[in-house]
């Protein structure tokens, strides 16, 4: 096991299960879905993944069962150049979650956390060393709260937190928490759970502006879907737009863009810098069904931002 890499991710990993339909269902409603079809999925999986195709050395801290699903999900991430040394093996099921993705590709999730909810303090520290020696820690929401605190308790790098699924609202996380982010990666519907504000209230950049100068963190990198990507640092606010692309899955999108952004980070781009080389990776990743299917390689995003190149297509794929 390598004693340092450029990330540490540290969070969730499930066993995805995509079902295509005409239409999300209402409340109530049954509807006829295609194939089953299953993939390596996790929030904290996804995003260590996408750093790693985007060249970073990369380390997963996490937890899976002691089930052929969870064998079949290490062997997975193992494959993609994801150190697996630190994901724990405890008894029960891993992580599982069903994604219903509909025509417009927009998809609607639900989580069963397994052993990612069993994810203890203690655990993380164990891979203390590591996160103290990486360059940028990059942590989510799928595991306890307390395991993320250790995490950035830990971290001597950048501290990067994507509050998903946020709380609501931000004083819903530890308030210690609070001090140690160097960077907080939310998207629209999680600005606005974090603030106390129904979604109506972020639905253009400068409402999402306002609502960020009122978080615990200086330095706020908001996804904003079609309009791209919205950056506020040291009181500045900038707005990077999206690339346009013909979208398949949106599923992925936001976990590639945090990957991404660490990469970056790790880089040392500025936040600005980073975020531009971010969106642009989350734009190639819907292109296919899948949270993973679609995240790029560092080759086929060069390619991708060439001068000569040209998107085509409809609908923006940002996360």
């Amino acid at each position: 096991m390598p004693e340092t890499v450029d990330i540490v991710v540290v969070g969730s990993v499930n066993l995805d299960q995509v079902i295509e339909v005409p239409a999300l269902p209402a409340p109530g409603e049954t509807v006829l879905g295609g194939p089953v079809t299953r993939l390596g999925g996790g929030k904290g999986a996804n995003q260590a993944v996408a750093a790693a195709r985007l060249g970073a050395g990369v380390a997963l801290v996490g937890a899976v069962g002691r089930d052929p699903d969870s064998d079949w999900l290490r062997t997975e991430l193992a494959a993609e150049g994801v150190d697996v040394s630190r994901l724990a093996a405890l008894d029960g099921p891993p992580g599982h979650a069903v994604v219903l993705v509909d025509r417009r590709a927009e998809n609607s999730i639900v989580v069963s956390p397994g052993a990612n909810a069993q994810l203890t303090p203690a655990a993380v520290a164990a891979a203390g060393p590591l996160l103290g020696a990486a360059t940028v820690v990059l942590a989510q929401l799928e595991i306890p709260p307390a395991a993320v605190l250790e995490a950035a308790r830990h971290a001597r790098g950048t501290f990067v937190l994507n509050p998903a699924p946020a709380p609501a609202p931000a004083s819903g996380l530890p308030p210690e928490l609070w001090p140690l982010v160097d960077v907080l990666v939310p998207n629209r519907s999680e600005l606005a759970r974090l603030r106390g504000v129904p979604d109506a209230a972020v639905a253009d950049p400068a409402a999402v502006a306002r609502l960020t100068a009122g978080l615990p963190c200086a330095r706020v990198v908001v996804t904003l879907g079609g309009d791209g990507v919205l950056v506020r640092e040291e009181g500045a606010v900038t707005v990077l737009p999206a690339p346009v692309v013909r979208a398949v899955d949106t599923t992925g999108a936001g976990d590639t863009f945090c990957g991404a952004l660490a990469v970056a980070l790790a880089e040392r781009r500025t936040l600005t810098e980073a975020a531009r080389f971010a969106v642009r990776a989350a734009a190639l990743s819907v292109g296919h069904t899948g949270a993973r299917t679609g995240m790029p390689t560092r080759a086929a995003l060069d390619r991708a931002t060439a001068p000569d190149h040209a998107c085509e297509g409809a609908d923006a794929g940002a996360p």
